[in-house]
């Protein structure tokens, strides 16, 4: 997972359909669903550490069975995402969500439907709660870049 210095992400591939394609194909290499677990699992374990301040309330995902803590910055046109989950599924999850929308264009990430979720099988393959979980964090990306909720100056650093 390509970072920037700080705990957001940078987009590995260069438009969210892309990050789509590459994350299909990856999962398409497994057979069973157990090794797909891990490696989602896998991918969490990527993510940059998540400061301590932001696992608050206020940065907390409603909706998910889990906790899930994101936080959003505009930096140069383009709207950037960091997460974190308290369990190792979620945080591959958020690691798959982050990649698809981190680092675009508000517009692509408003256009970037969150059904991709449901053709890779992810949604599909995960319990009710985790499946609507998703859902919820995949909803709370999209209306961030859409409400311009991000802040537009960076957030102050925490130590890492």
């Amino acid at each position: 997972m390509a970072r920037m210095s700080d705990p957001f992400i940078a987009p590995e591939e260069p438009s969210a359909a892309e990050a789509i394609a590459a994350i299909g194909e990856e999962l398409a290499v497994f057979d069973d669903w157990m090794d797909r677990y891990q490696h989602i699992i896998e991918q969490g374990r990527k993510l940059p550490p998540f400061p301590e301040a932001w696992a608050d309330d206020a940065h907390r995902v409603p909706g998910c069975q889990r906790r899930v803590w994101m936080e959003t910055v505009r930096r140069e046109g383009r709207v950037y995402f960091a997460g974190a989950s308290d369990a190792a599924i979620v945080s591959g999850l958020v690691a798959l969500l982050l990649r698809v929308y981190s680092g675009r264009p508000a517009a692509e990430i408003a256009a970037t439907d969150p059904v991709f979720l449901k053709d890779l099988g992810l949604i599909g393959a995960l319990s009710t709660n985790r499946g609507n979980g998703v859902a919820a964090m995949a909803r709370k990306l999209r209306e961030a870049a859409q409400h311009g909720q991000a802040p537009a100056l960076d957030p102050p650093r925490a130590s890492l």
